[in-house]
């Protein structure tokens, strides 16, 4: 008589938001398949489906329960058996998201991470777990440096950290975490609520996963945190990102490291350098602006004014003239007078930035904007934000043709991206962050196909035309 092993349970990871979920849902994947678990990349093909969802603004929210809405269709209509909620509109909401979306089977918060196998096996088996019960997070872990070794001992959760990670992601570059958590307290922003305090990895453990990274064929590092500039504050070693820098670049196998999220208040010269001099790592900077006038940044317990933050770009650009910058603003906070809004207006058209998210104000459960007086009619936030919308399109687009004439090193990611010409491949200069800063499509000299190149690869070339944010650039003759 012969048994039949039974196959392992599958499991599809689905992950909205920021590149920082990106790295938790890779960290699942890493957890469950050293616990049994058969990765897959399609839900209709797994025993579970994983939604790690985003909490940060009204419209990440609606994608979040979407998409665990349409998840839980295949439970019907495909081999799911289960659908479970993770990440941080879980975390956040917990119960009140498990009343309000019964089609999931369980709401998961961070601190059931750690043993994410049994979770989905008891799920599967039929058990409705008690919804996560949300708590703020900030009251769970010091931040000192006398009281790390604590933490680092294991005597406090920590979101997102676990040591072991699977990639999710086939392409050339990889989100590498730095902290979890924020320590400011804006007053617009719930994510410290939910993330918790700002918790510093230790540089060896980054070191660690860049090298595993590059071993998985990574050629760019994306560095992500809530607040990459507090990097190191928790250690004891405020400057430890300007030390670490070079060690990550050096990684064998690593072209390039970018740092995102770059608090404008807490950005030292010495920072300024290093990512603008150190070589390998992209003259990119990620400032999170969020306003100009002085009086609106206060309202937002954040600190600053035009002067300052021009002043920080022209460090940046007198260090390397081609720097890349981008940054999000908020429009429409309340209190924003006309004189403040103007002087929003006057700065973005001063800095000359390559990208400019822009977001109106809403509230946000929990924080203390929510509190304030002074909200502004939603049609006038949306006038504004319309109206800054359409003035960074012009400047944004004004930036990329400025570009033109420059050398620029393309990192390929696409060989055949839609809607370009035959022969085209595309990528990312060293001025465009993943996903949301625009692309650079290359061509051979003279507008001829692109040969002999391979996803991964970095080529230089020279930009010929720009459309919006996104390039054109030649590859000049007999050179790659």
């Amino acid at each position: 008589m012969t048994s039949t092993a039974k196959p392992p349970l599958s499991v599809a990871l689905l992950t909205l938001g920021c590149a920082r979920n990106d790295v938790d849902s890779e960290e699942l994947a890493g957890r469950l398949a050293a616990d049994g678990f058969a990765l897959v990349d399609d839900p209709e093909a797994a025993d579970t489906v994983v939604v790690n969802t985003c909490g940060f603004v009204d419209a990440a929210k609606k994608d979040s329960i979407d998409t665990l809405l349409a998840a839980s269709d295949l439970k019907s209509s495909g081999r799911a058996q289960a659908v479970v909620a993770v990440g941080c509109l879980a975390e956040r909401y917990g119960e009140q998201l498990a009343d309000s979306l019964p089609e999931a089977d369980a709401v998961l918060g961070f601190d059931d991470y750690v043993d994410i196998g049994d979770r989905l096996r008891s799920i599967l088996a039929g058990d409705r777990p008690h919804p996560h019960t949300p708590r703020d997070r900030r009251l769970l872990l010091p931040i000192s440096p006398v009281e790390r070794q604590a933490v680092d001992a294991g005597a406090a959760p920590v979101a997102g950290v676990s040591g072991t990670r699977a990639r999710l992601d086939s392409g050339p570059m990889a989100p590498l975490k730095l902290a979890n958590g924020c320590d400011r307290r804006c007053t617009f922003c719930a994510i410290p609520m939910f993330r918790g305090s700002f918790v510093s990895r230790r540089p060896s453990e980054v070191l660690d996963e860049a090298r595993w990274l590059a071993g998985e064929g990574v050629k760019e590092l994306f560095l992500v945190s809530e607040n990459s500039t507090s990097y190191g504050k928790d250690l004891g070693d405020l400057r430890l990102l300007e030390t670490l820098l070079p060690e990550l670049a050096a990684v064998d196998g690593i072209e390039r490291v970018r740092v995102s999220y770059l608090q404008p208040a807490e950005t030292r010269p010495g920072l300024i350098e290093a990512i603008a001099t150190t070589p390998g790592v992209a003259p990119y900077f990620d400032l999170s602006f969020q306003h100009a006038s002085a009086t609106v940044l206060r309202r937002m317990r954040r600190f600053g004014d035009p002067e300052s933050f021009l002043g920080l770009l022209e460090q940046a650009r007198t260090l390397a003239p081609a720097a890349g910058v981008r940054s999000n603003v908020i429009v429409g906070f309340p209190g924003e007078t006309e004189e403040e809004f103007q002087t929003l207006c006057d700065f973005l058209v001063a800095a000359r930035m390559d990208v400019t998210g822009v977001f109106g104000y809403s509230d946000e459960d929990g924080t203390e904007a929510e509190t304030f007086d002074g909200k502004l009619d939603e049609d006038e936030i949306n006038a504004r934000v319309q109206h800054v919308t359409d003035l960074v399109g012009e400047l944004n687009a004004q930036r990329a043709a400025e570009r033109i004439g420059e050398q620029v090193l393309v990192l390929v990611e696409d060989l055949a991206p839609e809607d370009a010409d035959a022969g085209m491949v595309e990528g990312r200069a060293a001025h465009q962050g993943p996903e949301v800063d625009g692309t650079t499509r290359l061509r051979g000299a003279d507008g001829s196909p692109v040969t002999d190149i391979a996803v991964g690869d970095l080529v230089a070339a020279v930009v010929v035309d720009s459309d919006g944010v996104d390039l054109i650039a030649e590859i000049p003759e007999g050179r790659r």
